[in-house]
């Protein structure tokens, strides 16, 4: 890759012009196709410090309407400050359909210089490269057209580069002590850049640009962005076939061998209530000081009692520690981006506890039945949620996951009541009443789901609610167990 790259000879600079101006003018003419063919883009611009990238992206974006595009430099942010996943902040950058993303740097300069910095351990390295390996193929199977550049210049270059910067009062503030860190390391970063690009380069490929030739540079890049952009019209949308993963998986029952009769009297009720929250709130005192991200996951039957067992988890927590994201039908900007996207916008802080009222899984359950979503799209749906799930827990978060079970006849009493009851007919819609027509169909689904996506790593909990309070004190038991066992692994990793 970058030790075999060979330098173009001159080119004149008068033709040069004319290309690069009938390539703007190519460009300008795809927009509207892009538009309305609804494909989004993403440009990733990569390079040594001073080689050029801002200036690449200006030449890039100069005739690119400004409403359809955004610009996006993401901070390398040491790993002992880091509040979220990994990914975070590339999946949350990533645009809606028809439009286009330019990040100055990425994924790439991330990793490179926080393994460099030895602040990530090879094994990380690894994660992180499997991760981002899985992170362009979701894209791209997503329908989005990705493009690669590494913009490279020698040594020499850079620091004459770097000289004239620092030797300008003006321009001085654009070099920082990680960009002379990265010219006295070269040959490390050489060398982890080769074999980053390596590891990363057979699903979209790099495309290394030479940086010390500007004009070569733009017109190479504008080609390649011109060229992504015409595959994507000739050909629509890529949906990828689905991939499957060997992941550690947990058996599980089907719903229908599931037994709903455990109960607990109202003495026990309250005594077992007071104590597990009690707790709760003592082991959210201690996740917020060790920083350990919880995320609660809440699925079920429509009625099963979601609603009252997320009141009953969240009455002891500190409201400045937690949210409750309640996930309805996707709203037009969201369901303009990858589906996982919206989630990945309400992961919680490192230290903070979100209970998410619906999840991701929709995409495999009212999605694939109703048909908002191809049958590629949601059986691919299944390894990638096994995919982003790990990456959680890779980042240290404890997962969580309910599956709130009762049966036909519970949900019909249930319904009917809040049907009669002039205070609770708020919680009884018309589309709840469709839902129940289709059991028998929800219950194919939410099996195979179960048997799917149930890892070692974020195994399901089915929670029997035909009695509400039984399925409350079962719930809190299991969350405080899981925040137990957390906090004891991360005191053992301190003494280590």
């Amino acid at each position: 890759m970058l030790k075999d790259f060979e330098r173009k000879k001159a080119e004149d600079k008068d033709t040069l012009s004319a290309e690069i101006k009938h390539i703007r003018e190519q460009l300008l003419g795809q927009q509207q196709l892009l538009r309305d063919a609804k494909l989004p883009v993403i440009v990733l611009i990569e390079g040594w410090a001073a080689a050029g990238k801002g200036s690449l992206i200006n030449e890039l974006i100069s005739e690119i309407d400004p409403r359809f595009y955004h610009v996006v430099s993401p901070a390398i942010v040491p790993e002992k400050e880091e509040r979220f996943p990994f990914l975070y902040p590339f999946f949350t950058a990533i645009p809606e359909n028809g439009k286009i993303t330019f990040l100055d740097s990425g994924w790439m300069e991330s990793v490179v210089r926080k393994y460099l910095r030895h602040e990530i351990t090879k094994e990380e390295y690894r994660s992180r490269i499997r991760q981002i390996n899985e992170f362009e193929r979701q894209l791209r199977d997503g329908g989005y057209l990705v493009l690669k550049i590494f913009l490279h210049i020698e040594k020499k270059e850079q620091f004459e580069r770097l000289h004239v910067l620092v030797d300008n009062p003006e321009t001085e503030w654009r070099v920082t002590q990680e960009d002379l860190w990265q010219h006295r390391e070269y040959r490390r970063f050489m060398d982890a850049y080769d074999d980053f690009m390596k590891k990363t380069d057979e699903l979209i490929p790099w495309h290394i640009l030479d940086g010390s030739r500007r004009k070569t540079a733009a017109r190479d890049a504008l080609k390649l962005l011109k060229e992504t952009i015409q595959d994507g019209l000739d050909n629509g949308r890529f949906t990828g076939d689905p991939f499957e993963e060997e992941f550690p998986l947990k058996k599980m029952p089907r719903l229908a061998d599931v037994d709903l009769s455990p109960t607990i009297t109202d003495e026990e009720y309250k005594k077992e209530l007071k104590r597990l929250q009690k707790r709760l709130s003592e082991l959210h005192n201690i996740i917020y000081r060790k920083k350990i991200p919880v995320i609660l996951c809440y699925e079920g039957w429509d009625a099963a009692g979601k609603g009252g067992n997320i009141r009953r988890v969240a009455y002891p927590l500190d409201p400045r520690g937690f949210d409750v994201q309640p996930i309805a039908s996707p709203l037009p900007h969201e369901l303009s981006r990858h589906y996982l996207w919206r989630f990945w916008t309400r992961l919680p802080r490192s230290g903070h506890i979100c209970i998410f009222d619906r999840t991701w899984y929709g995409r495999v359950m009212v999605e694939r039945l109703e048909g908002f979503c191809s049958e590629k799209d949601w059986q691919r749906a299944y390894n990638e949620i096994n995919e982003f799930e790990r990456q959680l827990t890779d980042w240290g978060a404890v997962l969580i996951k309910f599956w709130i079970h009762i049966d036909q006849d519970t949900q019909l009493a249930r319904f009917t009541e809040r049907q009669n009851t002039p205070e609770k007919q708020w919680k009884i819609t018309e589309e709840d009443w469709r839902n129940r027509e289709k059991w028998d169909q929800y219950e194919v689904a939410v099996d195979e789901m179960l048997q799917k996506t149930s890892t070692k790593n974020a195994p399901w909990h089915i929670i029997e609610s035909n009695d509400k309070k039984y399925a409350r004190i079962r719930t809190l038991k299991i969350i405080v167990k899981a925040l137990e066992k957390a906090c004891e692994e991360h005191f053992e990793q301190m003494m280590e």
